[in-house]
């Protein structure tokens, strides 16, 4: 072949692929380099005499704190009591919200009835109804069950009936082409199509569950997170107090970590 030739053949090169979506990718360890940038920052500046320990206690003092709790065994009898109100109350609030959100966004006549209800409870602070499950369950365990289960329970209806609303049509119509039955329109199309959305309402309800655990354990418990973080505060004990404050961080990370993964599991479907 001459150089002519071989000179006139097209030249081919590669291109980039550009239909990622904008699809998230995962950046390890950027998150924890964020958290030791700032603890360093804060012990830096407590023993710099930058910060005040009178506002903020030396990460160091109150890492040892939480170590002390872990030897005296007094982490798990505060974090197992939170837990199993956490547990119990989100379980009872979410399950009947994913159900309740379902049925509104799916029949007509339970939309009509029940989203004005759900609209009048919704932006009612549930904190201001614990003395009201006080006097209506008592002290005990089960108004802190019922005051996490209502938390939990609004925003999973609102999130659930919005995700079964943004269910492409199109698809449901295919459905009902091919000759598909209601139930399987509803098990095979609109659960899947809304299951990100429900994931995603998760996420704001067990966080709103935690808030009010915290908030339920302050008024009448002798063991919890939030009735430790009391007492720390009422003796102005801030390593302890921010000892309280980490665990319920930990334990929101834990919950949405947990949410993660049900996301990776159930929605591989759009990978």
């Amino acid at each position: 072949m001459s150089d002519a030739t071989r000179s006139d053949a097209p030249v081919t090169r590669s291109v980039p692929f550009r239909g990622g979506g904008f699809r998230p990718k995962p950046v390890r360890f950027a998150g924890l380099a964020v958290f030791v940038i700032l603890i360093a920052l804060i012990e830096w500046g407590t023993r710099a005499g930058w910060i005040s320990q009178l506002t903020l206690p030396r990460p160091s003092d109150v890492l040892a704190t939480f170590g002390e709790l872990y030897r005296t065994g007094a982490l798990w009898d505060h974090l197992s009591v939170s837990l199993s109100r956490l547990v119990v109350g989100s379980a009872i609030g979410v399950s009947a919200g994913i159900a309740l959100g379902v049925l509104i966004g799916l029949f007509s006549l339970v939309r009509a009835g029940l989203v004005p209800l759900v609209a009048a409870i919704f932006p009612i602070p549930k904190i201001a109804l614990l003395p009201l499950f006080v006097i209506w369950f008592g002290i005990d365990e089960a108004s802190k069950y019922a005051l996490i289960a209502l938390g939990t329970f609004t925003p999973t209806v609102v999130a659930t009936y919005g995700a079964v609303d943004n269910v492409d049509r199109t698809l449901i119509r295919m459905g009902q082409s091919f000759g598909l039955s209601w139930v399987s329109i509803v098990r095979k199309i609109v659960l899947p199509g809304a299951m990100p959305g429900i994931l995603s309402g998760l996420r704001i309800s067990l966080a709103i569950g935690i808030i009010l655990l915290v908030a339920a354990e302050m008024l009448g418990a002798t063991h919890g997170v939030g009735s430790y973080i009391l007492q720390a505060g009422s003796l102005y004990d801030l390593e302890r107090l921010f000892a309280g404050v980490t665990i319920l961080s930990i334990l929101g990370v834990t919950v949405s970590a947990f949410i993660g993964l049900a996301e990776r599991r159930l929605l591989s479907w759009r990978s």
